[in-house]
C-alpha cells in the first residue's frame, strides 16, 4: 500500500495530538531549514556522515531539540552516491526500509463478516464498511515488518467533510492504547500475527455520522510514515439504536427490528370511517440508497459538524425531502395535473425516488403528496439509523394563523365564506415519528417526536416541521421546540365557527371540541395490523386532562379570546355511514340523526352543503345545497336519510374522490347553533396479484395482475406500476384503455434476486381513476434449496 513518509520533526505530535490540517490533504506547511556545513554542534555520527556525503540533504540540528531520528523521504534522483571514510553509503531504498510502513488494510467489511453482523448493517447492499457509532469494530493492518510495542507507535486518522478540523469532530485521531474505554475513540492491538496486527477500534457514541476517509500513521526511531487515502477503505458511520449512550437508543429489540430494520411498511389514507391502506417499499438497504441519503445531507449545505445530533439531522431531512427553499428530493403537486412527472398515487416505494434524485444530482423528483414525503422520510430515517415510522392523522387540522384553533367563517345565512376559510381540515395527513432522547428539552420529553416533510408552513424560514415531542403535544406545552404549536393544532385544536354580523364583524357562534385528530394510525410492531396511537398525541377526548391541554395551548395562540363558557345544548346532530361506505361508481348514502334531549318541542332550520374536496381539506367545487326545517318532539330522536347520486358528482371528482358534507343550523326556540362536517370518499377497487410459478432466486417467474373497471366509462391511457424489493426494480407498463365495467389482466415476468419473504406491489393510474393498488406476499427460496 503506498505511503507518504515524513520526518518526525515535521509533525509536532503523534497519537492524541495531531498536526494542524486543512481539507483532506496533508499538512500544507512544513518546516524549512537551510543546511549549514560549518555548523556541527550537536551532530551525531549519522548526521556528520550525511552532511559530508550530500550537503543538500543535510538538515541542521536544532540546538533545543537534538534527535537521533534519521530524516527520510527526500526524493532527489539526480544525487550522486559517495563513499565516506567513516561509513559506507546507504541507498534510499535501504533508508526507506528502516521505517514502519502500512502495506495493506483489511476492514473486514464482508456483508456476512463479524463487523457488519455485530453492527446490524449486514442488510445494506454496499461494499463499504458500515458501522454504528458507540460500538467497537475490528480491522487488520499488514505492516512492512513486525510491530514492536516497545519502540513502534501507530494511530488512525479519520476525516469527513470538506474542511476537517479536530475541534468540530470532523478530524478524528484514534490512538492505540492498552485497554479500551467506552465512550471515546480508541484502538487496541488484540492480536499480532508476524507483520499483521488486529485492532479493535472503539468509536464515540456522539460521533458524527457520514463517510470518513481513513489513514494510518506509524512512527518508529527511524521516522514516520502515513498511508495514502484509498476510497475502498472509507468508513460509513450511522446512528446506533443498540447503544445505550446514543441518543437514538431504543431498548426493545422487537421495536428496533420494526422501526430500523423493516424495509417494507404500510401507509394509511382515506377517512376515519373509511381507512384505506397501501404497502410501501422503504428499501433503506437497497443498493445506492445509503449513498443517496448521505447525498441528501450534503445537498442541504449544513456542515458535517452538525451531523452528530439526531435533532439537527431530522430537521435537515425534514427540509430536504420537499423541494421548496433548497431543491429537495420531491416536488409537491396537488393540482391534479401530473403530465410533467409521475402521479403521486403511482409511487409504491422510496427507492425509485431517492435513486432518481441522486443520479440527477439533486433535481427534485416529480411529484409527491403527503404520503410520498412521509414514506421517503421513513426510508432516510431508518437508513441513517434513526428509528422512524409513518403516521396518519385523520381529520388533520392545518392551522395557518397560529391561533391553535381551526376557524370556519359563515355568512349571515350560515353558508361558508370560502375566501376566508384558509384553515383546513385534511381528511388525512401523513407525517413521521422518530425516536430519540431530547437533551435540549427538560427531562421527560424524549421518546417519540413528530416530524413532517410536507411543505405546509415554514419553521424558522424553511419548509420543515419538528421534531416536536409527543409528550409536549399531549400536554399542550406548545412553548417547547420544535414546532409544537403546529403539531398540536393538527391533532387537538377546537373547530370554532364564526358568523358574520351585519356590520361586517364576526362573532363566535359555536365550538366543536371533538372534530380534529382522530384514529392516529401507524403499522403495528411485528404485524400488518393497524396500531392506533391517538393516546400518545392527546388525552381522551372530553376528559379534564384533554381540556386543560387545549386551554394551556391556546393561551399561547392568537385567538385566546375564543374560549368562553359553554352554553347549554339540548339538540344534537350526528352523521353516520353504513359499513365501509360507498364505492366508486355507486351512490353515497348517509344517515343524519337529530336528538332533542329537552321536554319541549324544537324546530331546527338545517342547512346542508356537499362539496368535492382535496384530501387536504381544500374546497374544489360545491355539488349541492339544501335547506330543511326539522320538527322535533320532546325527547325525540329523528333519523333522516341523505343521499348523493354518482351522476351528481362524477364529473367533479379528483384524486382521492373525497367529499365533505357541511351541516349548520339554528334552533328557533333557543337560538342554539348546530354545526358539523363529515368527510367521506368513494372507495376505489383493488388490484389482485397472483404469483405464477415457483419463487427461487435466479429463476424466472411471473405475476398475474387482475383489475375490473368499476366505472360506466372508459379508462384512458392506463399505466400500471410494479415493484418489489428483491423481486424486480420499479417498472411502468403502458397498458392503454380499459372499457366500461371491463375486467382485464396482464402478466409480468421477473427473476427474484433475494431470498426470504418478499412483497410485490402494483398500482394503476389514469386520469379518470387513481389510488388503485394491490400487494401479494412471495416467499423466495435459495437457488440451491432442496426440491
Amino acid at each position: 500500500m503506498p505511503v507518504e513518509t515524513r520526518s518526525i520533526r515535521d509533525n509536532s505530535a503523534v497519537g492524541r495530538f495531531p498536526s494542524v490540517t486543512l481539507g483532506f490533504g496533508e499538512d500544507t506547511e512544513e518546516e524549512k531549514e537551510q543546511p549549514e556545513e560549518n555548523n556541527v554542534q550537536g551532530e551525531n555520527a549519522c548526521q556528520r556522515w550525511l552532511r559530508k556525503v550530500c550537503p543538500c540533504c543535510y538538515t541542521k540540528p536544532n540546538e533545543d531539540e537534538v534527535t537521533d531520528t534519521l530524516v527520510t523521504g527526500v526524493d532527489e534522483p539526480d544525487k550522486e552516491e559517495g563513499i565516506n571514510d567513516e561509513k559506507p553509503a546507504t541507498g534510499d531504498n535501504e533508508l526507506d526500509e528502516l521505517l514502519l510502513k502500512v502495506q495493506s488494510i483489511d476492514l473486514m467489511k464482508s456483508i456476512s463478516g463479524e463487523n457488519r453482523i455485530e453492527h446490524h448493517t449486514d442488510l445494506y447492499l454496499s461494499d463499504n464498511l458500515i458501522i454504528r457509532r458507540g460500538q467497537t469494530f475490528q480491522m487488520w493492518i499488514t505492516l512492512s515488518r513486525p510491530f514492536d510495542r516497545s519502540t513502534d507507535k501507530l494511530h488512525l486518522e479519520l476525516k469527513t467533510g470538506p474542511l476537517p478540523t479536530l475541534a468540530k469532530g470532523t478530524h478524528v485521531i484514534i490512538p492505540v492504547v492498552e485497554d479500551l474505554d467506552d465512550g471515546r475513540w480508541e484502538a487496541a492491538v488484540v492480536r499480532q500475527d508476524d507483520k499483521r496486527i488486529k485492532l479493535s477500534v472503539n468509536s464515540s457514541p456522539t460521533a458524527l455520522i457520514g463517510r470518513y476517509q481513513l489513514k494510518v500513521e506509524t512512527s518508529c526511531t527511524n521516522g514516520e510514515a502515513i498511508s495514502t487515502h484509498d476510497p475502498v477503505n472509507d468508513i460509513i458511520m450511522l446512528f446506533n439504536p443498540w447503544c445505550e449512550d446514543d441518543t437514538v437508543f431504543m431498548d426493545s429489540e422487537e421495536e428496533r427490528h420494526e422501526y430500523v430494520l423493516n424495509d417494507v411498511g404500510l401507509i394509511y389514507y382515506g377517512t376515519e370511517n373509511q381507512i384505506g391502506l397501501r404497502t410501501w417499499n422503504y428499501g433503506q438497504f437497497d443498493d445506492g440508497i445509503l449513498a443517496a441519503c448521505l447525498f441528501v445531507l450534503e445537498k442541504s449545505g449544513v456542515p458535517p459538524s452538525g451531523w452528530g445530533d439526531p435533532v439537527n439531522v431530522v430537521r435537515i431531512v425534514s427540509a430536504m425531502i420537499n423541494s421548496p427553499d433548497d431543491g429537495g428530493v420531491v416536488e409537491g403537486n396537488w393540482s391534479g395535473n401530473y403530465s410533467n412527472g409521475t402521479s403521486p398515487t403511482m409511487w409504491s416505494g422510496s427507492v425509485e425516488i431517492l435513486k432518481e434524485y441522486h443520479e440527477n444530482k439533486g433535481i427534485p423528483v416529480k411529484y409527491g403528496q403527503c404520503w410520498v414525503f412521509a414514506g421517503t422520510f421513513t426510508t432516510v430515517l431508518r437508513c441513517l439509523g434513526i428509528p422512524g415510522r409513518t403516521v396518519t392523522n385523520y381529520n388533520s387540522a392545518h392551522d395557518t394563523d397560529i391561533s391553535l384553533t381551526s376557524d370556519i367563517y359563515l355568512d349571515e345565512n350560515l353558508d361558508p365564506i370560502e375566501e376566508l376559510n384558509v384553515d383546513s381540515i385534511w381528511n388525512f395527513h401523513v407525517w413521521n415519528d422518530c425516536w430519540m432522547a431530547r437533551p435540549d428539552l427538560p427531562p421527560g420529553y424524549g421518546g417519540w417526536q413528530a416530524v413532517d416533510a410536507t411543505p405546509q408552513e415554514t419553521s424558522q424560514g424553511t419548509f420543515r416541521c419538528g421534531p416536536a415531542s409527543l409528550t409536549a403535544v399531549r400536554n399542550g406545552q406548545v412553548y417547547l421546540k420544535h414546532d409544537c404549536p403546529f403539531v398540536f393544532a393538527e391533532v387537538n385544536s377546537d373547530k370554532i365557527y364564526w358568523q358574520r354580523n351585519t356590520d361586517g364583524t364576526f362573532s363566535q357562534i359555536y365550538s366543536e371540541k371533538k372534530a380534529v385528530g382522530h384514529k392516529i394510525s401507524t403499522k403495528a410492531v411485528g404485524s400488518d395490523k393497524r396500531s392506533d396511537i391517538t393516546h400518545l398525541y392527546k388525552h381522551p377526548e372530553g376528559t379534564e386532562a384533554e381540556r386543560i391541554a387545549v386551554e394551556t395551548a391556546c393561551r399561547y395562540g392568537s385567538k385566546a379570546e375564543a374560549y368562553s363558557s359553554p352554553t347549554a345544548e339540548d339538540v344534537s346532530i350526528e352523521v353516520t355511514m353504513e359499513g365501509e361506505g360507498p364505492e366508486m361508481g355507486h351512490d353515497a348514502d348517509l344517515t343524519l340523526t337529530l336528538r332533542n334531549s329537552s321536554s319541549e318541542n324544537r324546530t331546527v332550520i338545517l342547512h346542508s352543503q356537499v362539496s368535492v374536496m382535496y384530501y387536504t381539506g381544500v374546497h374544489k367545487a360545491t355539488i349541492r345545497k339544501d335547506v330543511t326545517d326539522v320538527d322535533l318532539l320532546p325527547n325525540e330522536v329523528k333519523i333522516l336519510e341523505w343521499s348523493l347520486t354518482y351522476e351528481d358528482c362524477k364529473d367533479k371528482l379528483i384524486d382521492q374522490a373525497a367529499l365533505m358534507l357541511t351541516l349548520s343550523g339554528r334552533v328557533k326556540e333557543t337560538q342554539q347553533v348546530l354545526a358539523t362536517q363529515f368527510s367521506f370518499r368513494l372507495r376505489t377497487p383493488n388490484l389482485f396479484l397472483t404469483p405464477v410459478g415457483k419463487a427461487v432466486v435466479g429463476q424466472r417467474m411471473a405475476v398475474k395482475i387482475s383489475f375490473t373497471n368499476p366505472l360506466p366509462l372508459v379508462l384512458k391511457a392506463v399505466i400500471f406500476h410494479v415493484e418489489g424489493l428483491g423481486l424486480l426494480t420499479a417498472r411502468k407498463i403502458n397498458f392503454g384503455d380499459i372499457g366500461s365495467h371491463a375486467s382485464v389482466s396482464l402478466t409480468e415476468h421477473f427473476v427474484p434476486t433475494l431470498s426470504g419473504p418478499r412483497k410485490l406491489m402494483a398500482s394503476l393510474d389514469c386520469k379518470q381513476l387513481t389510488q388503485v393498488h394491490g400487494v401479494t406476499d412471495i416467499t423466495v427460496e435459495e437457488s440451491n434449496a432442496a426440491p
